[in-house]
C-alpha cells in the first residue's frame, strides 16, 4: 500500500515544487520501498510506496500514460484482477506484470467515473485526465483506505494523511467544533454523523463508497452503489448453501494472500478469525508458506473477574484451532508493561484525531508491530464477521417467530437451543418475549435503565445544537435505547460513518508498519452473498451463526465450531494494566477537570463525579464501568486539544 498526495491549481498557475516537496517530506517518517513524484504545469502527484504484492515491486507511481494522457497515483490493492483482465480483454502475456494502478487506468478508460463499481479490494486513488482537464478519484466501498482533501477558490490538495496538508502555507489548522461535539455526544464507537468531515475545519475526506470529480473549481462528490444484492438467494438444500458460501469465502481469503512476504492473521478463540485462519492456512499450504497467527492474551498476573460464560484468556480455544488446522506458526502476546494510558500519545500521532477504542488499543497496535518483525506483508482479520459470515442472531429470530405465532417451529428451535447453551427454556422465552415486544419491556424496566454519562459540556452541546442533529439522523444518545439486531445490521451497511473508524486506523497502522491489514469477511463478494442468504440458513436447529458452523465442519475443531456457551472478551485487563500508573492517571484527570480550555468542551461536573468514584483504588471491574470509560475518552480528547493548541 502507499501514501498518496497531490495538488491541482484551478487557474493554471504553476505549482511551486517546494509545496510538493513539503508534502512528500512529511511522509518520510513512514517506511517506504520507493518515493516518486510527477509534476506537470498546474498538477502535482506524489507517492510514498510500500511494495506489498509481487506486481507492486518496482512499480512506477505516480504513473503517466502518454498514449491516453492519464496520470494516476494510487493506494490500492485490487483483488478481482482476473475478472478485470477478462472484462478489459487484457492480453495473457501482459497480465502477470500489470500493476494494480495500470489496471485502474484501463478500467477508467473503459468505464470512466463508473470505474469504482467494478473494482474489488482496498483502494483510494486519484487520476488526472489531461484531455478533459479533470481530476477524478475514489475510495473503496468500506473506506479501507483514507483520502483527505482541502479546497478553496484557487486550488485543491489531497493526501492519505491529514498532517502533511498543514505543511502547505495556505491551509490553517482549525478545530472543527461540530465534529468534536458529535464525537463527545455519541456514546457508542461512532466518531461523527458526517462521513466527509474531520476533526479539522478545513480538511474534508472522500467518504467510503464515493467518488470525487474536480473540474476547474467545481468539486462533485458522488456515491456509487456497491452493495446492491438483488433478489434473495434460493437454493435447494443446506449443502448447496454451504458449498456456495465455501466457494465465495475461499476466493475472498485467497485473494487476500497476494504478497511476496509472509502472511499473518489475528486469531482469537472465536468463529470469525478461526474461519479466516483455517481457509488461509489451507491456501498457503499449496504455496509452501506457513501462516503466522497473532493472539492477544492478558498479562500473567491478571485474575479473570468476568462471568462464567466469558473468557478473558482465550488460549485454550486458540491452541485448539492451531492444532486442528495446522500449517500455522502461532504467537501469543501479552504486551506486558503497556496500558491504554501509556499508548494514548502514540495513538493520537497515528490517528491524527481523538479515538474511542482505548480498550483494544494495546493489542491492535502491538499485533501490527509484531507482524512487521515477522516480515508479514498481509495481516488478515475477521472484524466484519459478526455481520457477514457469522451472522445468525438466534434470540432475535425466535422473537420474529413468536410475533408470527409460528409455535411449532419456535418450540423446536428453543428446545434445541436450550440444550446447546444449557439453559432453561423458560429463561430463553423470557428473553425472546422482551425482544419480540420491546415496548412492554421498556415500560416495565424504564426506572432501572442507565444512561451512559454525558461527556459533552451541556453549554457546548446547546451552542452547536448537537442533540437535535443526532436525533435527525436517528442516533440515540441513550445507550439503553437500542434498536433490534436487524436494524443494527441494516444501518451497519448503510451508514458510511460506521466504516470510517476501521478504515482510518487500518490505513494509518499499515503505513506505520509497512504492511496491509485485510479483512476477507469484509470482501464485497462475501457481503453480497451473506446479505442474499435467508435468515433460516443462519439460525437453524438450535444453532446461532449456523451457516458458518455447518460450513466449517472438519475444518475447525468442534470446540470452536459448536461453542455457544463461552464467549471471549478482550481488553478487560485494561485497569489491571494501569495499576502502576493509577496515581498519575488520577492526577492528570484532576488537572483536566480544572483546565479552562478543555472545560469549554467537556462536562466537568460529570468528570469530577467519576473521579470521586474511582480515585481511591483501581479495581479490575472498572474496565466495563461507564464512568471509567468516559474518563479515558475525556483524557484522550484532553491530550489531543493540548497537542494542537
Amino acid at each position: 500500500m502507499s501514501a498518496i498526495t497531490g495538488i491541482l491549481h484551478f487557474n493554471d498557475e504553476p505549482i511551486s515544487i517546494e509545496h510538493g516537496t513539503r508534502l512528500m517530506k512529511d511522509l518520510q517518517k513512514y517506511p517506504a520501498d520507493d518515493v516518486q513524484i510527477w509534476h506537470k504545469d498546474n498538477v502535482f502527484f506524489g507517492c510514498h510506496a510500500q511494495w506489498i504484492t509481487p506486481e507492486s515491486i518496482g512499480e512506477q507511481l505516480p504513473f503517466y500514460d502518454y498514449e491516453r494522457q492519464l496520470a494516476i497515483t494510487a493506494d490500492a490493492i485490487i483483488d478481482n484482477r482476473e475478472e478485470l483482465f477478462e472484462r478489459l480483454q487484457v492480453e495473457y502475456a501482459d497480465r502477470k506484470r500489470m500493476t494494480d494502478s495500470e489496471l485502474i487506468l484501463l478500467s477508467y478508460q473503459k468505464w470512466g467515473e463508473e470505474t469504482p463499481k467494478y473494482l474489488i479490494g482496498d483502494f483510494a486513488f486519484m487520476i488526472w485526465d489531461e484531455r478533459n482537464q479533470k481530476l477524478f478519484g475514489a475510495r473503496d466501498f468500506s473506506g479501507s483506505r483514507t483520502l483527505y482533501f482541502y479546497r478553496d477558490q484557487q486550488r485543491f490538495s489531497f493526501c492519505t494523511l491529514i498532517k502533511p496538508l498543514f505543511t502547505l502555507p495556505y491551509i490553517e489548522k482549525t478545530l472543527n467544533e461540530q465534529w468534536l461535539a458529535e464525537f463527545l455526544a455519541i456514546t457508542n464507537m461512532i466518531d461523527t454523523i458526517n462521513a466527509s468531515s474531520t476533526v479539522y475545519k478545513n480538511i474534508e475526506q472522500v467518504p467510503p463508497s464515493h467518488t470525487i470529480t474536480v473540474v476547474s473549481e467545481k468539486i462533485t462528490i458522488s456515491k456509487y452503489d456497491a452493495l446492491a444484492t438483488g433478489e434473495q438467494l434460493q437454493l435447494k438444500s443446506n449443502q448447496e448453501y454451504e458449498d456456495a458460501f465455501r466457494e465465495v469465502f475461499q476466493n475472498a481469503v485467497t485473494a487476500g494472500l497476494r504478497t511476496h512476504r509472509n502472511v499473518g492473521a489475528h486469531l482469537s478463540g472465536g468463529l470469525d478469525s478461526g474461519s479466516v485462519v483455517s481457509f488461509a492456512a489451507k491456501a498457503l499450504r499449496k504455496e509452501n508458506k506457513r501462516l503466522h497467527t497473532f493472539s492477544s492474551v492478558p498479562v500473567a498476573d491478571f485474575i479473570d473477574w468476568t462471568r462464567n460464560h466469558m473468557l478473558a484468556d482465550e488460549r485454550p480455544f486458540i491452541q485448539s484451532t492451531v492444532q486442528h488446522v495446522g500449517n500455522i506458526t502461532d504467537h501469543y502476546l501479552d504486551f506486558a508493561g503497556k496500558s491504554p494510558l501509556s499508548e494514548v500519545n502514540d495513538w493520537l500521532d497515528i490517528m491524527e484525531m481523538p479515538y474511542k477504542f482505548f480498550e483494544n488499543s494495546i493489542w491492535v497496535k502491538g499485533i501490527y508491530e509484531k507482524a512487521q518483525q515477522q516480515g508479514v506483508g498481509k495481516l488478515l482479520n475477521g472484524a466484519r464477521g459478526n455481520f457477514t459470515i457469522s451472522w445468525g442472531p438466534a434470540l432475535d429470530y425466535y422473537a420474529v417467530l413468536l410475533k408470527k405465532l409460528s409455535w411449532i417451529r419456535l418450540y423446536h428451535e428453543v428446545n434445541l437451543y436450550s440444550k446447546n447453551i444449557e439453559a432453561k427454556r423458560s429463561r430463553i422465552m423470557k428473553v425472546v418475549g422482551k425482544k419480540a415486544f420491546p415496548f412492554i419491556n421498556r415500560i416495565l424496566s424504564s426506572k432501572y435503565q442507565y444512561d451512559f454519562p454525558m461527556l459533552i459540556n451541556p453549554d457546548f452541546a446547546e451552542r452547536i445544537n448537537v442533540f437535535d442533529k443526532l436525533r435527525e439522523h436517528g442516533i440515540s444518545i441513550a445507550e439503553s435505547s437500542r434498536p433490534n439486531i436487524y436494524e443494527i445490521r441494516k444501518k451497519h451497511f448503510e451508514q458510511l460513518n460506521l466504516w470510517n473508524v476501521t478504515g482510518t486506523s487500518g490505513t494509518k497502522l499499515s503505513l506505520r508498519y509497512g504492511l496491509q491489514g485485510h479483512d476477507p469477511t469484509n470482501d464485497i463478494r462475501v457481503i453480497r452473498f451473506c446479505l442474499s442468504v435467508p435468515i433460516e440458513q443462519f439460525v437453524q436447529n438450535g444453532l446461532d451463526r449456523a451457516l458458518i458452523r455447518r460450513t466449517t465442519k472438519d475444518i475447525l475443531p468442534d470446540k470452536i465450531r459448536l461453542n455457544q456457551r463461552v464467549r471471549g472478551i478482550q481488553g478487560v485487563d485494561v485497569v489491571h494494566r494501569m495499576i502502576p500508573s493509577w496515581n498519575t492517571f488520577i492526577d492528570e484527570l484532576q488537572q483536566m477537570s480544572t483546565d479552562s480550555i478543555v472545560s469549554e468542551f467537556l462536562n466537568v461536573e460529570v468528570i469530577k463525579a467519576a473521579i470521586l468514584k474511582i480515585r481511591e483504588a483501581p479495581r479490575s471491574e472498572y474496565a466495563l464501568d461507564p464512568d471509567f470509560r468516559i474518563l479515558m475518552r475525556g483524557l484522550i480528547v484532553y491530550r489531543f486539544i493540548k497537542k494542537i493548541t
